[in-house]
């Protein structure tokens, strides 16, 4: 396969013609895996997808036949995570010592999943071998950088066009195989209310449940680096991130879709549809994100 600085790191599907500030994102659901990670790793390909949310670009890809954007990495998070600070590093994973302005103390960098990951979301580590911080620049600078450079540039779009700009930030998470753990089809999060306003939380929550989804908010996922660097809403910016139980549409053993992906992928598209139109329509009544950019 073909390594991501020698192919596209992302890709943008825009509309014909743009309908509305609501911007789609799918951070992790890249599978370009390049040979020279694969050579690198101690673990079996099949084993390195644990980290994959496979397939998520493709559930929400009536995105921009409805009217609005959908930026997709390529890049597989395993390899780079672009919803973490561009520089969360663990120093225990390098031959050479980190620069200063390396943040080597954040909690995703105890737990392994830094912006260059340590572990697969099984816990098992990637590496054979210790990595030199080069290896990590080089990743930083040709998938991170164009993936958020390309989302700001969009939201500053959608400010100028619209006067606003949602972000929903999708994602997939592992079912839980015990029963004693269960877990809802749809995790929401908005940052316990900082990523964007309860208004537009409790409208998309509704949407999820109108179709038949089970919903949580933000227990255990509130959002990464992604919801909470753009999410602003006193600035017209709303972000929410989006985790879809990866049980209801694909295989997680095989990384294959269900049968009932289409069902699945037609509910979600119902979701966007409902959202678009309410935003063409000037969104919520009351105090909305829109008086906020007035």
């Amino acid at each position: 396969m073909a390594a991501p600085m020698d192919a596209p790191p992302i890709t943008l599907h825009r509309p014909a013609q743009q309908l509305a500030g609501l911007v789609l994102t799918s951070p992790h659901s890249g599978r370009v895996y390049p040979e020279a990670f694969l050579q690198a790793s101690r673990l079996t390909p099949e084993a390195i997808r644990g980290s994959e949310d496979s397939f998520v670009e493709e559930l929400f890809a009536a995105g921009p036949a409805l009217g609005v954007p959908l930026l997709a990495a390529e890049f597989p998070r395993a390899w780079c995570d672009v919803n973490r600070e561009p520089w969360e590093l663990d120093p225990n994973m390098f031959a050479d010592r980190l620069p200063d302005y390396v943040n080597i103390a954040s909690p995703r960098v105890a737990c392994g999943l830094g912006t260059l990951a340590r572990i697969v979301g099984t816990g098992e580590p990637i590496y054979a071998r210790k990595l030199f911080f080069e290896e990590a620049r080089a990743r930083i600078e040709s998938c991170w950088r164009p993936f958020h450079e390309a989302l700001a540039g969009l939201i500053e779009e959608n400010l100028e066009r619209f006067g606003y700009c949602l972000v929903l930030d999708c994602h997939s998470m592992p079912t839980p195989f015990s029963r004693l753990s269960p877990r809802p089809d749809i995790i929401l999060g908005d940052a316990h209310g900082a990523s964007c306003r309860p208004a537009w939380s409790n409208f998309i929550e509704g949407q999820f449940l109108r179709q038949g989804f089970s919903v949580r908010r933000n227990d255990p996922y509130a959002g990464g680096f992604i919801t909470r660097h753009y999410g602003r809403p006193h600035e017209a910016v709303q972000v929410m991130q989006i985790e879809l139980a990866r049980g209801l549409y694909m295989n997680e053993r095989q990384y294959t879709r269900k049968p009932g992906f289409e069902a699945v992928q037609a509910r979600l598209s119902a979701i966007l549809a409902e959202v678009i139109q309410t935003l063409r329509q000037g969104g919520l009544p009351g105090p909305d994100f829109k008086q906020a950019a007035e």
